[in-house]
């Protein structure tokens, strides 16, 4: 099976984001940490808006415990760019998204990798079961 993670069509959700002034470097492109940024709010948008997560009062949260990127090619501020979404791997306590950053239009991404979450009582820090809700939003992304 080929990897077309860097292909618009491999991801299901998408989030739109803005670059801002200050995410170029001196280089003229984005930084290389602001991908995780944008990593990041692709990952909770979707946890909030389609897994119901509340990030204020949830007893239920998720704790980064890996990521990764390769990047393809710069984009710079004033881009605008679409961050694309899915499920690599679902486990019980666990989920690794797939996670691409293309400029709006492009059928290629700028920038490909992979966010981890751990799913952990607030309260504890201790590893809990990905909440019903939450699961059957992230299988409705699962890579295929």
């Amino acid at each position: 099976m080929a990897d077309n993670s860097d292909q618009r069509s491999s991801y299901n959700y998408f989030a739109d984001i803005t670059t801002r002034w200050m995410d170029n470097d001196i280089y003229g492109h984005v930084n290389n940490v602001v991908y995780y940024s944008y990593f990041d709010s692709v990952a909770n948008q979707f946890l909030i808006e389609e897994g119901g997560l509340d990030i204020h009062s949830a007893e239920i949260i998720g704790f980064v415990v890996a990521s990764n990127c390769q990047y393809k090619s710069p984009i710079a501020y004033p881009d605008k760019i679409d961050a694309g979404l899915r499920v690599n791997k679902l486990g019980n306590s666990s989920v690794e998204y797939g996670i691409a950053i293309f400029k709006q239009g492009a059928e290629t991404a700028s920038a490909v990798g992979t966010f981890t979450h751990v799913f952990v009582n607030r309260a504890t820090d201790k590893s809990v079961a990905i909440p019903a809700q939450i699961r059957s939003a992230l299988e409705k992304v699962l890579a295929v």
